[in-house]
């Protein structure tokens, strides 16, 4: 059975006060999915984490501190796409790699968050995806894929169809060291997966559709990176 990592952004998962119909077409899309695929899912903190680590800063809580506030909000996004998903997906976050292979055993679908500060759910997506072979890791992000600059900022940004590990690096490589990093692909992971020689899908996490196809390997709109 092939086997993928989805890197799952925060912000995609929980962007609003009222999100649980995006979340419920997304459980029920990965346990299609499933059927043909080993999916692991990785989520992130999003816009709540930030929050949390904002106010820890402001409060001159050290780096490392604001790392393990961001973990505990992944595993609570965890929490919730694993309440959508019910007996389809394990029942508790996994909260290393080990657990995460161990929890494969019974769910063709394994939802995990954080494992430890200073690693970014890109990080941790990556090291998986070396951890259980996978295929390839699919980035489900707010953007359709990798940019020139910031399309939010430059208007003149043009999307990346096809690069490869190490174009990716370069573009990356200017990662903030601290909690909360806003990339379209963290550097360390990008690293990784590059090493590993895992192609990376870089896709927009709100179209369910093509996120779909990138998770089964097809024709998608947004960046391949390998």
């Amino acid at each position: 059975m092939d086997t993928v990592v989805l890197s799952l952004g925060g912000s995609i998962l929980v962007r609003d006060e009222d999100n649980s119909q995006y979340i419920q077409e997304l459980a029920e899309m990965l346990v299609e999915v499933s059927n043909a695929t080993r999916v692991f899912v990785v989520t992130g903190g999003g816009r709540i984490a930030r929050y949390y680590i904002r106010e820890g800063r402001a409060l001159c809580a050290p780096e490392s501190y604001l790392d393990e506030m961001g973990i505990e909000v992944t595993r609570l996004n965890a929490r919730l796409l694993i309440a959508a998903l019910g007996e389809h997906s394990n029942h508790t976050p996994p909260k290393d790699y080990e657990e995460a292979v161990l929890a494969a055993k019974d769910n063709r679908i394994v939802v995990m968050g954080g494992v430890s500060p200073g690693i970014t759910t890109d990080a941790v997506s990556s090291i998986l995806a070396e951890h259980v072979r996978a295929s390839r890791v699919v980035n489900a992000t707010s953007v359709d894929g990798v940019y020139t600059a910031d399309p939010a900022k430059n208007p003149s940004a043009r999307r990346i169809p096809k690069m490869s590990h190490e174009e990716l690096l370069d573009i990356v490589s200017a990662t903030p060291s601290k909690a909360g990093p806003t990339v379209v692909f963290e550097a360390a992971g990008a690293s990784v997966l590059s090493r590993a020689g895992i192609p990376i899908s870089v896709v927009d996490g709100r179209d369910i559709p093509n996120l779909r196809s990138a998770l089964e390997g097809k024709a998608f709109e947004g960046t391949s990176v390998g």
